[in-house]
């Protein structure tokens, strides 16, 4: 079902909520209803498997939690604390814990029930213990964690036990899920779960697909395409109606220079700014600290450990601040009062446009988005236009661009952090634009690699596939050499000083190469000479020519060293050497090593 429905009061919905519920509504100012929550509430209320899309920011989270808090009201028998009512799946931490926080708010007015937050970053034998201790009712959680804690029988956790009365599962960003490696975590999972019960998949591009669907066990979902009010009913609007988008065209040198500059020109203002890879999120996040003054910088990906959820809660609380990130910050994340979105490198596929994009103007409210493209991928501003649905403005001219790029150079070199830092967001780089999805628009092979060396900033160029046997002129390298560049960080340097001695003494400990081993072309040229000229006494022999009798054991004692090379009973260098010393040479050279003394002057 498709629906353009005008948001109403909460007292209009065709079911009743819960006077706990309302009242926690009107605490959080949540007056009336956007689309997608009028749509869904009601039939997950009554039983309905969902399978919702709707434009990214328009309140999805709120259509799941309300009608999974009146499932569980609704039930018979009061749940226990071990047992499992809910289970909402979602693929970053981040999303997790901001769907506990919405949950939280609600569940305060019903203290019967407890919920649990399951992802990585913490450590799961304190998930465990606390599950066991406190129980939960609702869990929310990422795949990867949830799937690990159904297989933890061994720490005395039995989870296929407890999601036996389970009554309601979420998939938040379904497609998302389903496309970023979960499937088998998914299909783990799913195969713990009962068959009765009602689910719901949630996203902003929700797939079509039928298969994932069953596989996701909806039994004959209710379809839920909602759009915003004045949308054509034949449109596909993927992104807010109230959000600006806007794209650059500046060349590789110049993009980092046009960001810093419309960065310190908005310093007032809370952004993100997104890159294709962590390494490049470290390396220009860091830079960005130095150059932007006075302004907060942030760095959050994907391979962060410990440190996210912190730097996720500090952001969401600041007025004005920069966060740099990857795609792990593109979906279904509610930060308030973000202004702009800036993607400094489109995504890999164009659906993470769109997420990237729906992080501002979000229920309602205004936003701007701002994509940086060089010359040769204009031509994916047409793409978007057609492909999304998601037009673009060009935007004007960014004033006040000065060159920070010799700044960025004097930090790599004061800092060996910062240079390897660098040359690893360029690798790391190349191989992400060698895998685009839009690889008609984003070729490899038209990638001007000097001027993106310059563009990062570089010393020097990094050895790697992609530029072996290439040459580039148009790039210096600096004079200096980039060994001697030291750690800024005391510890760190001494650590390195400490194993670069220790190469150096390890290589003075390895054992010199034989002067001959260079030589094994002439050493096995002198044993062919030798060989043939045996061969041709022999034939001289069976021809009938005079040889004495030395000449006759030294031909005998040939022929059984070739017998045993053939079988392998004798290496080919005791071979040589037995060949060059006969009885002839053994006579001549008596008291010394014969092929080593002789050989001296050929070796040399």
């Amino acid at each position: 079902m498709n629906s353009n429905t005008v948001d109403g009061t909460w007292d209009s919905l065709p079911v009743k909520l819960n006077d706990g519920i309302l009242e926690t509504l009107h605490k959080l100012k949540f007056t009336h209803m956007t689309p997608v929550q009028s749509a869904c509430i009601p039939l997950f209320m009554s039983n309905k498997d969902v399978a919702a899309e709707a434009v990214t920011g328009s309140g999805k989270t709120l259509a799941f939690v309300i009608p999974i808090i009146e499932i569980l009201l609704k039930r018979e028998e009061k749940l226990k604390k071990m047992q499992v009512g809910a289970l909402v799946i979602t693929p970053t931490r981040e999303l997790a814990l901001q769907i506990s926080e919405v949950m939280e708010q609600f569940i305060q007015t019903f203290p019967q029930f407890t919920q649990i937050l399951l992802i990585g970053g913490s450590n799961p034998i304190e998930d465990v213990e606390k599950f066991k201790f406190h129980g939960a009712n609702i869990v929310i959680a990422t795949p990867g964690r949830l799937e690990d804690m159904f297989r933890r029988k061994a720490d005395g956790l039995d989870l296929a036990s407890s999601v036996k009365t389970l009554e309601v599962l979420v998939l938040d960003e379904a497609d998302r899920l389903l496309d970023m490696g979960f499937e088998a975590s998914l299909n783990t999972i799913l195969g713990y779960l009962p068959k009765q019960r009602r689910t719901g998949l949630f996203s902003a591009t929700q797939t079509q697909e039928l298969e994932k669907l069953v596989r996701a066990g909806l039994r004959n979902p209710v379809r839920i395409t909602v759009k915003e009010k004045g949308v054509a009913a034949t449109a596909t609007q993927k992104t807010p109606a109230r959000l600006s988008n806007y794209y650059t065209i500046c060349k590789s040198e110049d993009k980092f220079n046009n960001l810093v500059a419309f960065l310190r020109q908005h310093k007032h203002e809370k952004h993100l700014v997104f890159f294709s890879t962590c390494a490049c999120v470290e390396y220009y996040g860091r830079a960005l600290e130095t150059l932007v003054k006075k302004v907060t910088v942030h760095c959050i990906h994907g391979k962060m450990k410990t440190k996210r959820n912190k730097i996720f809660a500090d952001f969401r609380n600041m007025k004005s601040g920069i966060l740099v990130c990857t795609d792990v910050m593109a979906r279904g994340i509610d930060i308030p009062d973000v202004n702009w979105v800036l993607q400094y490198d489109p995504p890999s596929n164009a659906s993470a446009f769109v997420h990237r994009c729906g992080r501002t103007a979000r229920i309602g409210n205004y936003g701007n988005a701002l994509v940086f493209l060089l010359p040769m991928e204009e031509s994916y501003i047409n793409f978007l236009s057609i492909n999304q649905k998601c037009p673009l403005q060009k935007m004007p001219l960014i004033s006040d661009v000065v060159d920070v790029l010799p700044k960025v150079k004097a930090m790599a070199l004061d800092d060996r952090a910062v240079f390897e830092r660098g040359m690893r967001a360029f690798v790391s780089y190349v191989q992400a634009y060698a895998k685009h999805e839009c690889s008609l628009i984003f070729r490899i092979k038209d990638l001007d690699f000097a001027a993106l060396a310059r563009g990062f900033a570089l010393l020097r160029l990094p050895k790697m596939p992609e530029l072996k046997g290439k040459t580039f002129l148009e790039f210096s390298e600096t004079a200096v050499n980039t060994d001697t560049i030291r750690y800024k960080d005391k510890n760190r340097e001494k650590q390195r000083q400490k194993m670069l001695a220790e190469l150096k003494e390890k290589a003075g400990t390895l054992p010199a190469k034989k002067n001959f081993m260079k030589n094994k072309a002439w050493s096995k040229q002198k044993c062919k000479k030798e060989r043939r000229k045996k061969m041709a006494a022999k034939r001289k022999h069976d021809e009938g020519s005079d040889m004495d009798e030395d000449d006759m054991k030294e031909l005998l004692s040939d022929t059984r060293l070739l017998k045993k090379l053939k079988k392998k009973q004798i290496s080919e260098e005791d071979f040589e050497k037995e060949i060059t010393s006969g009885p002839k040479s053994k006579h001549k050279t008596k008291g010394r090593p014969a092929l080593e003394h002789d050989r001296s002057d050929d070796d040399l």
